[in-house]
């Protein structure tokens, strides 16, 4: 069987706060409509738009079937 893979990068704002469990159900929920399996949840820091730190974010990695 033959896969197909789909990466979503989620944060919650471009200066601090925390990651919020709401925002990631409604990531999970809306891709598991459209027949995407959750495959692994990745914390990283995502750099922001201004300046040069960053927020902390996750990368969210589906997998569903092809064909």
């Amino acid at each position: 069987m033959r896969y197909e893979y789909k990466v979503v990068q989620i944060r919650e704002g471009l200066i601090g706060g925390k990651m919020s469990a709401g925002k990631l159900e409604d990531v999970l929920n809306e891709h598991a409509k459209a027949g995407w399996q959750l495959k692994a949840v990745t914390s990283v820091e995502v750099k922001g738009r201004i300046g040069p730190g960053g927020t902390e974010g996750v990368l969210v990695t589906f997998e569903r079937p092809v064909g």
